[in-house]
């Protein structure tokens, strides 16, 4: 990892937001030299059932930021969620910031641009964010550096992100006692995201990671934070020397038996866009629903 500009000294102040009706947390992530910060991985509430949706998870980050008096420098998504929708754009609206996301989105666009039957009018080039980062970009966070490191496997527009101390992970790894996320969507792979993982249990074993979900295995309170060094022990799914081939049969048989995230449909159509909800031709806003697309 000594090709990444990595800085171990600065410790970044993380406040957490859990959203219990996706398992999702969300984080604010703050330069301790000033009053900087970044928005990682915000949620919109959404009732699909009654094809509703609200900002209260978005309404209670913004009032952290204007409580502290926080600057939003970059609002972060570490790749296109499949179980719940984006506040990156409300977020922005409300207090700046740029919307960023791994190059490779033009890939997964490409791909549900064909699922969903978008016409010519959906950019496929990823313009609808501010940022597309590349494996090893850098930006920054107030005087704080932040890295993008490409993992996916997952999806393929998947990135951790570093920043001092702290890697925000996304989806490419859970609490050790979760393990890892599945590999079947679309352009997912087991073996690459099994590499990708590797590539973050590489970073130092004191480096601090923050998931994107947890979902309280076996009755425990939610976590969301835990070490390189604690995951390469005892992660159920990599830990302790598990290898490749391993984590691929188990990885490719589990996902066999999971079911479609309950959000995948209206998820993947508002994420793609960088949070934008789209319309139909008279400009109202609409979600479509494959049939047998997915």
């Amino acid at each position: 990892m000594s090709d990444y500009p990595i800085d171990m000294t600065v410790t970044p102040e993380v406040q957490a937001f859990f959203d219990e009706a996706t398992n999702t947390i969300s984080y604010v992530v703050k330069d301790p030299e000033s009053t900087h910060c970044a928005i990682i991985d915000s949620v919109m509430d959404i009732d699909y059932a009654a094809g509703r949706i609200a900002y209260e998870n978005a309404d209670e980050i913004i009032a952290y930021v204007q409580e502290h008096g926080l600057t939003v420098d970059w609002l972060i998504e570490t790749h296109v969620h499949a179980d719940h929708l984006s506040a990156a754009p409300y977020i922005q609206q409300k207090l700046g910031g740029k919307i960023g996301i791994g190059e490779h989105i033009t890939t997964v666009q490409e791909t549900f641009g064909k699922v969903f039957n978008e016409g010519t009018e959906f950019q496929r080039d990823g313009s609808q964010f501010d940022a597309l980062f590349s494996e090893g970009d850098t930006y920054e966070i107030g005087g704080m550096k932040a890295v993008a490191l490409y993992t996916p496997g997952h999806t393929p527009a998947c990135m951790t992100h570093v920043i001092g101390n702290a890697a925000f992970v996304g989806d490419t790894l859970f609490m050790p006692d979760g393990g890892s996320a599945r590999a079947d969507f679309p352009g997912g792979d087991a073996g690459v995201l099994y590499d990708s993982i590797m590539k973050v249990l590489a970073l130092p074993d004191e480096m601090r990671l923050f998931m994107c979900h947890d979902y309280g295995p076996n009755g425990r309170d939610i976590q969301w934070e835990t070490t390189v060094a604690e995951e390469k022990a005892n992660n159920i799914h990599v830990g302790a020397g598990k290898t490749r081939a391993d984590f691929i049969k188990f990885r490719t048989e589990r996902d066999a038996t999971l079911d479609m995230p309950k959000l995948i449909i209206p998820s993947l159509q508002v994420n793609m866009r960088a949070g934008e909800i789209p319309t139909d031709k008279d400009g109202k806003p609409m979600l479509k629903v494959p049939l047998n697309g997915l």
